[in-house]
């Protein structure tokens, strides 16, 4: 591909008929939502707000079909399956789900869709949004990013600053200097570190400061420029990693090797620290960034007494509280403000104010190697979903649910023997040169060291107890001869 240059501005009239591709970032792991959010299930992939995950609400967010292109989304390849379902769930055909092979934050990953983008529309404006963000104010959204592509027009690189409404520490600030032509957009003065108390009550009372949204809108041959001047040697990087891309599926699988050698940096502090070209809009949108348990309060609808309760909850005199249950009976008696979230295998109690320190119990949790941190109990697969019910020694038992048209690997175990009963639904299985057709309360086993498949060819979900038994139970006790994703 030739060296990205800043291209010629386009006039406002232009501008406007042009789509926006929004790049949605979905690469993070959330671990100040634990136990809710797990690697192998991250916050963006939740429904904490509404019946939707977050990233659902990312992509819905940017719908309008006469404004904006259908969405390109990076994500990590643990995730990939559950993204794709995701989207078909609410109806949305991407343009893309761009794999990422290892996390080299926001900068590396703005680069990469840039680069896929510019292939195909050199002139493109790009809209970068991370997936975890809440926004209650739909209509202000949209007004400012219709600000922001009239300015990024110009070729400026826009930011979108949040109106601050109180003295933040956990996020950082743009200060903005003079106006710029398009009426709602300023220069951009200085980006600004998350400060301490004093100093973030000195900004607000200044009035020429907004909380960083970390969502960008940019020309992408503009930006291309500026990470190829600063940053030479990722930018051949990640050049290379979209050159070497390989199809999968509905994928794009950056190249492994050369993406991994891309420095690891935000496009805050590789680009938009350094730029003479940043441009900032302000705007109140009921923005929050979800980003721990005490933001999820705050934006939670609440009783009279600021109590957030959801699942099976029963509370008395209890005040200013997260309660938060997935499965069983949640009770409190006289608590006031904290947080208490329960998982089927886990609960988390710490006081609101305290919330930002839940990173540190992960760190904590890190050196003792918990299984906790990386899987919930149900686990998602391209064709379904599993449940370890019991684990004891030599059994397990798991409840495996695949969906209509799903279809497991053709594979054996070196050390295990399975039995299966189907519960509801018809499952269809090979076993080695035989095959069979199981239906309710029907069962067959699978023999340590024979090759098999299920496959539910019916058109409901087909559930079944899995019994283990053998000497060795775990996932990587799998060899793939053949799989329906990519995975063999």
């Amino acid at each position: 591909m030739p060296d990205a240059k800043p291209v010629t501005a386009p006039t406002t009239n232009a501008v406007a008929k042009r789509l926006i591709h929004p790049v949605i970032l979905s690469g993070g792991s959330g671990t100040r939502l634990w136990p809710m959010s797990r690697a192998a299930y991250p916050k963006q992939l939740q429904p904490l707000l509404s019946e939707r995950s977050l990233l659902q609400d990312s992509v819905t967010r940017v719908l309008a079909a006469d404004r904006f292109a259908a969405p390109v989304i990076l994500a990590n390849e643990e995730h990939r399956f559950i993204i794709a379902e995701q989207l078909r769930q609410i109806g949305v055909k991407p343009q893309t789900i761009m794999l990422e092979p290892i996390a080299r934050n926001t900068a590396p990953a703005a680069a990469a869709a840039a680069l896929w983008l510019a292939q195909r529309e050199p002139d493109a404006l790009m809209l970068i949004m991370p997936s975890d963000h809440a926004i209650a104010d739909h209509p202000a959204f949209l007004k400012a990013i219709e600000i922001g592509a009239r300015t990024a027009a110009t070729g400026k690189l826009v930011t979108f600053g949040i109106e601050a409404d109180r003295p933040e520490t956990g996020y950082g600030y743009i200060r903005r200097a003079g106006p710029l032509a398009e009426d709602g957009a300023f220069a951009v003065a200085a980006f600004v570190e998350k400060p301490d108390q004093a100093r973030a009550a000195q900004y607000i009372a200044t009035g020429e400061y907004t909380w960083n949204s970390g969502i960008f809108l940019f020309p992408v041959q503009t930006y291309l420029a500026e990470f190829k001047a600063r940053h030479p040697d990722s930018y051949a990087a990640v050049e290379a990693a979209v050159a070497g891309e390989k199809g999968d599926l509905d994928f794009h699988r950056l190249d492994a090797a050369t993406f991994a050698t891309a420095a690891n940096e935000s496009i805050d502090y590789a680009v938009m620290e350094h730029t003479s070209n940043a441009a900032v809009v302000p705007v109140a949108m009921g923005w929050s960034d979800v980003g721990a348990w005490d933001a999820l309060w705050d934006i939670s609808p609440k009783s009279g007494d600021g109590m957030v309760q959801i699942g099976d909850v029963t509370a008395i005199d209890c005040r200013n509280s997260y309660l938060r249950t997935e499965e069983r009976l949640l009770a409190a008696v006289g608590v006031e403000g904290l947080i208490v979230v329960a998982t089927s295998d886990a609960v988390l109690v710490a006081p609101k104010s305290r919330a930002q320190d839940v990173k540190k119990l992960i760190d904590r949790m890190k050196l003792d190697q918990r299984d906790e941190l990386t899987h919930l109990p149900t686990v998602h697969r391209p064709w379904g979903t599993y449940r370890s019910i019991h684990n004891g020694d030599r059994v397990q038992v798991k409840h495996i649910m695949v969906k209509p048209g799903g279809k497991l690997s053709l594979q054996m175990h070196h050390h295990r023997a399975e039995h299966w009963i189907v519960v509801s639904g018809t499952a269809k299985i090979v076993r080695g040169t035989e095959e069979l057709m199981l239906t309710e309360n029907q069962s067959t086993y699978i023999p340590l060291g024979t090759n098999h498949r299920l496959e539910n060819p019916g058109r409901i979900p087909l559930h079944l107890i899995e019994v283990q038994s053998g000497s060795y139970l775990g996932e990587d006790d799998i060899v793939r001869f053949e799989d329906t994703y990519g995975r063999a």
